[in-house]
């Protein structure tokens, strides 16, 4: 099902969602069950599968020379969503990104979706590999996300990159991208940022995820701003809760988002590692209440694998 159907038939009540992280080379699919076990017990709408980049790692080989080497540290997007949807019988949606694949790799890659019967995909440009200080699309692919959601329309409409061939069949995706209540970190200002956001709508994205934020009036003020934009599909506010002391740096760090002065003073202010995760934990229930009342779509949550944090949180909500 489609996520813009679950949220249709939802009727106006808040879903609940989740993101997760495909098992490291090495270990196996019940790796995945086990994060999710307890998780599926609350009837999520639908699961996200992240997919990961390719990175390069240098190995010494004799008389000192290094040799690079390609590895991928966690394969497997779409066989763990085939496997999501066989076991639970939910809805997973994987990632597809621009990064590392050319248009024919992309093409290839919704066909099999298609195959799997997976009806959505979170389109996604993706970030630079390690390597590189700037994204650099592959030759061939895509550079932007909202030409890969623009390829993904039109197998939507039956236009495959053969153009010759004989009656080929419509696929039908339900796009979702992302979305920065904060402005993506490369974009010069906010306004820009939106900007694009708008064109991916128009090009045939039909929701929008959020980057996760800790100040709900952020979020608030971003839907604002879409709509008076005319970008009326539904947005979905990402969620993740901090539980370390070394997070109040090391998530500004890497998702370029600010965290409010009150979540940071207690987080400071208690002693332990137990109280500093109590004060994000109780931060995040707080948050997702005020989220429910203000009419979201879905509640999705950024697990990174790590079910008890937020099994606890949607327990204390929903």
């Amino acid at each position: 099902m489609k996520v813009t159907e679950h949220i249709k038939r939802a009727n106006g009540k808040t879903l609940f969602s989740i993101e997760i992280l495909p098992p490291l080379k090495g270990q196996d699919v019940n790796c995945t069950f086990k994060t999710l076990d307890p998780l599926v017990e609350l009837k999520p709408a639908f699961i996200d599968v992240t997919y990961h980049r390719e990175e390069f790692i240098y190995k010494e080989r004799e008389k000192g020379l290094l040799k690079r080497y390609q590895v991928r540290k966690r394969p497997g997007t779409v066989a763990i969503c085939a496997a999501i949807q066989n076991h639970y019988k939910i809805d997973a949606i994987p990632h597809l990104i621009c990064g590392g694949f050319t248009k024919e790799d992309t093409e290839d890659a919704l066909i099999d979706f298609n195959f799997l019967g997976i009806d959505n995909v979170l389109a996604l440009r993706g970030d630079p590999i390690k390597s590189e200080k700037t994204f650099v699309p592959k030759i061939d692919g895509h550079a932007y996300a909202s030409e890969l959601i623009e390829q993904i329309s039109s197998l939507n409409k039956g236009k495959y990159l053969d153009e010759d061939l004989q009656e080929p069949h419509k696929m039908d995706f339900c796009i979702g991208v992302a979305g920065y209540p904060e402005k993506h970190f490369e974009s010069p200002n906010l306004a820009m940022d939106m900007h694009y956001l708008k064109k991916k709508v128009e090009l045939g994205a039909e929701y929008i995820v959020t980057q996760m934020f800790f100040d709900n009036q952020k979020y608030f003020d971003f839907v604002k701003k879409c709509r008076e934009m005319d970008i009326n599909v539904p947005i979905i506010p990402g969620i993740k809760p901090l539980t370390t002391l070394n997070q109040l740096t090391s998530i500004p760090q890497h998702f370029y988002i600010d965290l409010p002065e009150d979540l940071s003073n207690e987080v400071m202010k208690a002693k332990t590692k137990e109280a500093i995760k109590e004060v994000g934990m109780e931060w995040c229930i707080n948050q997702c209440k005020e989220l429910i009342d203000f009419g979201i779509p879905s509640l999705h949550f950024y697990t990174m694998s790590n079910s008890a944090n937020t099994k606890r949180i949607a327990e204390a909500v929903f």
